[in-house]
């Protein structure tokens, strides 16, 4: 029994039951267990069949076009979206205007819709000087120009809202001491504002690898794509679409973990936990 400073036994603590919480979380776990148990039994599902093309080797090339895809699309986000957030707190209403515009039409036309202009981006600019646009917009570019833009918007916000949450008195310091704008950004403002921007930039990058899978409309051979050519041949339609669920849910639990840790390395002390 744990005693008190005096060295005194301290009375034991009573452990309340919330029956409330108790109950729900029975029942939860009971919706949970009878619907594992209903997809187990289903007869329509042959889950013998999920393991052997789970390293299939077009599966494969889809999983490393996802990625490929993602890294670029988020590489040219951030640094698209590192330009267009500058250009949104300039004192410049030319420059905050052209970022505004940016932000505006990226962000609220539907990524499909993007990615279907950019498709047939030829039918309105067929020529550029010499060069057939038609066949310079290939699926591949067409995805990647959607995806890319569409994260610029995103992420101008993001940065503009980090670097705009750094109290604007440390600048009015910074300018005190002598220090140019340059120098201002670089030493004082970067490395606050990069602990508020790191967590939505993870949530962003997460959320990019899922959206990924919309370019399986223009036939870009990613891994949805894979996954549904394989069902239209031997019919595992829900065999496929498992295959393709657990690749996404294997590389976005690893990115998770990547993101968690990436937080706390940036974290401010006694806030890393």
């Amino acid at each position: 029994m744990p005693s008190d400073a005096s060295g005194r036994r301290a009375p034991p603590v009573a452990i309340r039951m919330r029956w409330g919480q108790v109950a729900t979380g029975s029942v939860a776990i009971l919706l949970l267990a009878a619907l594992a148990w209903l997809v187990a039994q289903s007869q329509s599902i042959l889950w013998g069949e999920i393991p052997g093309y789970l390293f299939d080797p077009r599966i494969l090339a889809g999983v490393v076009l996802t990625l490929e895809l993602t890294a670029g699309a988020m590489a040219f986000g951030i640094a698209a979206g590192c330009i267009l957030a500058a250009m949104a707190i300039s004192s410049n209403p030319v420059l905050r205007a052209i970022a505004a515009g940016f932000v505006w039409w990226f962000r609220g036309v539907p990524l499909i819709v993007q990615i279907f202009l950019w498709y047939n981006i030829a039918l309105f600019v067929p020529r550029i000087g010499t060069i057939d646009v038609n066949m310079l917009i290939t699926p591949a570019l067409a995805g990647f120009l959607a995806l890319g833009l569409h994260e610029a918007a995103n992420m101008t916000e993001i940065i503009r809202a980090g670097l705009k949450a750094v109290d604007r008195g440390q600048r009015e310091a910074a300018q005190s001491l002598g220090l140019k704008p340059l120098q201002t950004m670089r030493t004082i403002i970067l490395p606050q504002a990069v602990r508020l921007v790191i967590p939505p930039t993870g949530n962003q990058a997460i959320g990019m690898l899922k959206a990924s899978a919309i370019v399986s409309v223009i036939g870009m051979r990613d891994l949805l794509t894979m996954a549904q050519q394989i069902y239209a041949a031997n019919f595992l339609v829900i065999e496929m679409l498992f295959v393709a669920s657990i690749w996404y849910l294997g590389i976005t639990t690893v990115a998770s973990i990547g993101q968690h840790f990436l937080e706390k390395r940036f974290a401010p002390k006694g806030r890393g936990d």
